[in-house]
């Protein structure tokens, strides 16, 4: 399924009040629930039903699951009891431990844990079997109801609970995520700061604990006192030790928690205590300090930790700073915006590429504070489709000033300012950076060219700057054609010219369609060095609609001649980018031959074209050039006269002119 821009270039942030309805029948939560209550009946969600679809894609239940509603399960449910805390998150059999601990951070930031499970909800009056959870989603919260069935066995949830068995609201919480990835097995596996990323709408950076700062007992305290998540884990050298236990009681590569830290006098001096949940509820640490674990040894036993600030601000400092973001949504298609890293230099040009204007220097500095933070969407919801996570990264460049996508050249000659600091196939990539002011091109790719995949690009900076999508413009620079040569005043080879016309034309001197066809399709037989299937008549017409200015729907002299001169330059032009001198030109050189002939094309236009015109190796002949240049320019042409000649009668712009005109 092929991937295109939904949205170019720099939108608003949305403000964490105004959550979508995501629900098919366009109704919100209210709604739902009114007309529920209305009718008399319990909701039933047919978007995630309760069936084996909505558990796995890839394998079949080992167990009878039985679908219960809470009040099926236990006598008088609730959704909270007590107040959500860490202890009500209980792991069951499902490996999503990093979700798990997402939540049980969640739950020690009232207000982010408020926004994510709203409190207009119970099993008391107004129960009608519906319940909602807002999840931010690439640069937007959105609303997620689903009806109270859970799969059970033997009248015990089977996933995640609550250490009371009278709570629901985690279990009703793990489902939606479920739904948002489109399965319960889609949850397997994964990073905590996936799902901190989607109950906050924060910012993820990664510590390794062995190359950590030196202050970092501080820098973990004050995320905590700023309510961040934090996670933390054990990595594993390869499949066997997943899930394996040490002698300390820790599990390697499972997801922890981080919930507490905190200093105690011990023997006249101070030690520095740090508290990790398991979300099993079960297997703990038991080295000293037993339940809390001395910073020290955790330095020593854990390898990863990562935060997830509720806004970018530096931990290391004390100020909070007011970010201004900026959020880019794009695409990497096969063939025309799926370049791969700089590694490949051939395409690595063709992808997306953002311009950054830093123009004001942070208080009491010489360089511009930002942060990128690039996500690819939806992985978890393309599992089923046998969609992995892809390695991910950027590169920053120093911009030449020119409003026009970089070429090849570009990067052929210029090192890159500053990068991520490195590709990696997780969900989102991020990294604070400090550059002088000056304009610059940020460059999100893979790692390898031709995969393809959606992207969410967040630019937080301390001061406001302007950024612009090099590929949301289309530029047409056509050259007028020129008029022909007066009689008596024409060279020797323009006379054999006339007389090649007199011969094709016949007596009424006008080459029809079926004329043009058949003197084409011999001229480009002939042409050993390029590819060609056998121009149509719909081709030929189209041809002498673009050329045809006296409207009788044929070539005259003039008009056949100015179209020949403009055939021989499309050909010169198509074996110059036929760089493998195979006879078809690759679909990534198609942006630079366009260009040539006078056509900047958006992102999401070439995407159309490529997927329109190319075959399935991303090449394409001559004869496919030459159709889409043809009606490339008659449909310029027509939405320039119609635009001159009516400004009211043109609601479209040139984006979605020409993709309505040559029906892509």
């Amino acid at each position: 399924m092929p991937y295109l821009y939904r949205a170019p270039g720099p939108q608003k942030h949305p403000v964490p009040k105004d959550a979508r309805a995501t629900h098919s029948s366009g109704q919100s939560f209210e709604q739902l629930r009114q007309e529920c209550a209305q009718k008399g009946i319990l909701f039933e969600d047919a978007d995630f039903p309760a069936d084996s679809s909505s558990l796995f894609y890839s394998e079949k239940p080992q167990i009878p699951f039985v679908w219960k509603r809470p009040g099926e399960i236990v006598e008088n449910p609730e959704f909270i009891l007590g107040g959500a805390t860490r202890t009500d998150i209980c792991q069951g059999e499902l490996g999503d431990c990093w979700l798990l601990a997402a939540i049980a951070s969640l739950t020690l930031n009232e207000k982010a844990l408020v926004r994510v499970v709203p409190q207009d909800q119970s099993f008391g009056p107004g129960y009608a079997g519906i319940f909602h959870f807002q999840f931010w989603q690439h640069s937007e919260w959105l609303d997620v109801v689903i009806d109270d069935r859970l799969p059970t066995f033997r009248d015990r949830l089977i996933f995640l609970h609550s250490a009371d068995h009278r709570e629901f609201w985690s279990a009703l919480l793990e489902k939606a995520y479920a739904k948002l990835s489109g399965s319960y097995e889609a949850l397997k596996g994964g990073s905590a700061i996936e799902a901190m990323e989607d109950f906050t709408g924060g910012v993820a950076e990664t510590f390794a604990t062995k190359e950590a700062p030196e202050n970092f007992y501080e820098v973990l305290e004050k995320a905590l006192k700023r309510g961040s998540l934090v996670g933390c884990s054990i990595d594993i050298r390869n499949a066997t030790e997943s899930e394996a236990r040490t002698p300390f009681g820790l599990i390697k590569g499972h997801a922890y928690s981080v919930t507490g830290i905190d200093q105690v006098n011990f023997q006249g001096r101070n030690v520095e205590l740090i508290r990790v949940r398991n979300p099993w509820g079960q297997v703990e640490w038991n080295g000293s300090w037993s339940d809390r674990m001395a910073f020290r040894d955790f330095k020593t036993h854990f390898d990863k930790v990562e935060i997830c600030n509720l806004t970018p601000d530096a931990l290391e400092e004390d100020a909070v700073h007011k970010w201004e973001v900026t959020v880019h949504q794009g695409s990497w298609v096969r063939g025309s915006t799926a370049g791969g890293c700089r590694n490949f230099l051939d395409t690595f040009w063709t992808n997306p590429q953002i311009k950054l204007s830093l123009t004001e220097k942070d208080e009491g500095q010489e360089d511009c504070t930002f942060l990128v933070a690039l996500m690819q969407k939806d992985r978890r919801k393309l599992k089923r489709f046998g969609a992995d996570m892809l390695t991910i990264g950027y590169a920053i460049y120093q911009s030449p000033r020119k409003d026009e996508h970089l070429n090849k050249d570009f990067f052929r000659y210029h090192a890159s300012q500053a990068r991520s600091k490195t590709f990696i196939n997780l969900r989102e990539v991020s990294d604070r950076f400090q550059l002088p002011p000056g304009e610059y091109i940020l460059i999100p790719s893979t790692f390898e060219p031709h995969q393809e995949a959606d992207f969410c690009l967040r630019i937080f900076t301390e001061k406001k700057i302007i950024t612009q999508d090099m590929d949301g413009d289309v530029n047409i620079d056509l050259p007028e054609p020129p008029k022909p040569t007066p009689a008596g005043q024409e060279t020797e080879e323009q006379l054999q010219f006339r007389a090649l016309f007199e011969q094709v034309a016949g007596e009424d001197m006008e080459v029809t369609a079926e004329k043009l066809e058949y003197v084409l399709n011999a001229v480009l037989r002939k042409k050993k060095d390029v590819k060609f299937k056998e121009l149509s008549p719909i081709s030929c017409k189209n041809i002498i609609s673009l050329m045809d200015t006296s409207g009788n729907g044929k070539l005259e002299f003039a008009e056949f001649k100015v179209f020949w001169d403009k055939l021989q330059k499309w050909t010169n032009l198509f074996l110059q980018f036929d760089a493998d001198k195979s006879g078809t030109m690759s679909s990534y050189e198609l942006r630079t031959a366009l260009k040539a002939t006078g056509f900047q094309l958006s992102g999401r236009l070439l995407q159309l074209i490529v997927l329109r015109y190319t075959d399935e190796n991303l090449q394409l002949g001559f004869d496919d050039f030459l159709n889409c240049l043809v009606r490339l320019e008659n449909a310029s042409r027509v939405f320039q006269a119609l635009s001159t000649k009516n400004k009211e009668f043109i609601h479209l712009n040139i984006n979605e002119f020409i993709k309505l005109t040559m029906n892509i």
